[in-house]
């Protein structure tokens, strides 16, 4: 069984452009040869297939129900990379317990082509269904534009995850930026807030540029990677891509996605006043 890459893409409120991170590099990863999936895991009102105008007939709700197979929900999408669409206006799909989700990755480790990386696009806000998926991944990803509150949203997600999860190492990635210095200063701002109240490490990922093609792919209902390769968005998906492929994997069973579902059961119980 190879080992699986793990990575929950995380933010704090909506706006800071996480789905379209989410799916922008899994290309990336899949241009790099990678199997690669994403999974919606705003299962309510998941939006992965609304950005790229796909119309699934079923969801991750049917097979938690048991009408279906993952493998009948799945989506292929051009360009290598498969997803799983969350459901839209399912309240019961907030409410999951830590069997029902474990059980979720369980059946995608289950699957016969299972990927090489697993993208997790996490909801937007504080769940203990979002945070129990954070704990279970590998690498947490938060995504942080250079405004006030998506800065507060990041510092106050991180602390959460750190007190009451344990998580002391987190990826930070700038969206969209006006230049490189930008995106550094606002890596340097939340280092220099955390660095004074928290025992954390954060890494610098990198940043995505502010991209008007990202409107205009967003209108035709695409990824930017693939309606504008050439843009400065997509070089820039493709650097970050590449430094995520050279993230060392072990080759022990903690790398297998059965491992992943395992570790939803020690998610300690969500207290979520920061």
């Amino acid at each position: 069984m190879n080992p699986v890459q793990v990575i929950a893409v995380a933010g704090g409120r909506g706006g800071s452009g996480k789905t379209n991170v989410a799916v922008n590099l899994a290309l990336g990863l899949a241009d790099l040869g990678r199997r690669t999936m994403v999974l919606d895991a705003d299962l309510a009102t998941a939006n992965v297939h609304e950005l790229l105008g796909l119309s699934p007939h079923r969801t991750l709700a049917d097979v938690l129900r048991g009408h279906c197979s993952i493998e009948q929900v799945v989506l292929q999408l051009g360009g290598g990379i498969r997803i799983l669409p969350g459901s839209c206006g399912d309240l019961d799909m907030t409410q999951l317990s830590l069997t029902q989700q474990a059980g979720l990755i369980h059946a995608v480790s289950d699957m016969q082509d299972a990927p090489d990386v697993l993208l997790i696009d996490t909801a937007s806000g504080i769940t203990e269904s979002t945070l129990n998926f954070i704990h279970a991944s590998r690498h947490v990803m938060v995504v942080v534009r250079d405004e006030p509150a998506s800065i507060n949203d990041a510092y106050s997600f991180i602390k959460l995850l750190n007190r009451n999860y344990g998580i002391s190492r987190f990826h930070i990635l700038a969206s969209m930026v006006h230049s490189r210095y930008e995106g550094r200063a606002l890596f340097n701002t939340l280092l220099k807030i955390t660095d004074s109240a928290l025992s954390v490490v954060l890494e610098y990922l990198g940043d995505i540029p502010f991209d008007e093609n990202v409107r205009h792919a967003a209108k035709k209902r695409r990824a930017v990677y693939d309606a504008y390769p050439t843009s400065k968005s997509t070089s820039a998906y493709r650097k970050i891509a590449n430094k995520i492929d050279n993230w060392l994997l072990p080759s022990n069973p903690t790398a297998h996605l059965e491992f992943f579902g395992d570790r939803l059961f020690c998610a300690p119980r969500a207290r979520l006043a920061c």
